[in-house]
């Protein structure tokens, strides 16, 4: 039984890595709660697709920024950003498939773990499941009579042993595919962005109508956050906007430090 445990609190940290702390009830302030947005959980699916825009726009723009000081040609700057976009976006692709199958292989294994134990080891999974309700101040008689029922049907008595002590919502494993092209989709959608202006143009135009189209999108990106997390729209995207800027300009430093004059 012991390989089943660590498997299980692998998948708790798994699944609650990116959680936010916990907060118990309080009586004070919430600022603007009567106009909460109810995101639900499309909160995360939003949140990985502006981090992925993100990702995209400010590491492709350093990368352009870099060539751009330099002092390279036009169609050097307009390779590397190609092949910057599709560099990230593969990669990220990729690795968020590769990521999200590996955890949901071993979501899986444990609830087919978690089943077998239901099927063979049904008291001692009964008792598990008290202990746990009693844990949560249910009185003993209660949290008898609520475990009873819910071992009355497998299929409950599978989903509620995997949330209670796996932390797992065997409805919401999540899709290796569908990561994998919202990663591919939303990196390359940022990458675009101080990539078109060397496409319709060069030299400092180019470069100039790049970094002022990042910043509006490094703006507009985080300040979307603000649907989230109630902060002020400017806050958000100004923070966003000041840590694009200053990796955009550091590369830039470099890149003119280096000054190679390719042809």
């Amino acid at each position: 039984m012991q390989e089943p445990q660590v498997l299980a609190r692998i998948a708790r940290r798994l699944k609650t890595r990116h959680q936010p702390p916990r907060v118990h009830p309080h009586a004070g302030p919430t600022g603007d709660a009567d106009n909460a947005p109810a995101m639900g959980g499309r909160s995360g699916a939003f949140r990985a697709a502006i981090f992925g825009v993100n990702d995209g726009l400010v590491s492709n723009l350093s990368l352009i920024m870099g060539f751009t000081g330099a002092n390279v040609s036009n169609h050097v700057i307009l390779l590397a950003g190609v092949a910057g976009l599709m560099a990230g976006a593969f990669s990220m692709g990729g690795g968020e498939y590769v990521s999200m199958r590996v955890q949901r292989e071993l979501f899986e294994r444990l609830l087919h773990i978690e089943a077998h134990e239901l099927a063979t080891e049904p008291e001692e999974e009964h008792d598990e499941l008290r202990k746990i309700y009693e844990e949560k101040g249910f009185p003993p008689h209660l949290a008898r009579q609520v475990t009873d029922i819910v071992m009355k049907d497998p299929k409950i008595a599978l989903e509620t042993h995997a949330k209670e002590e796996l932390g797992l919502d065997p409805d919401e494993l999540g899709s290796p595919w569908a990561a994998a092209l919202s990663s591919f989709v939303t990196f390359s959608l940022g990458a675009a962005v101080p990539l078109l202006p060397f496409v319709f143009g060069s030299g400092t135009a180019a470069a100039l109508v790049a970094i002022a189209a990042s910043g509006a999108a490094l703006l507009l990106v985080g300040g979307s956050m603000s649907l989230l997390t109630a902060r002020p729209f400017w806050l958000s995207g100004g923070r966003m906007l000041l840590i694009g800027g200053t990796l955009a300009a550091i590369t830039y430093g470099v890149g003119s430090l280096l000054h190679v004059s390719a042809s």
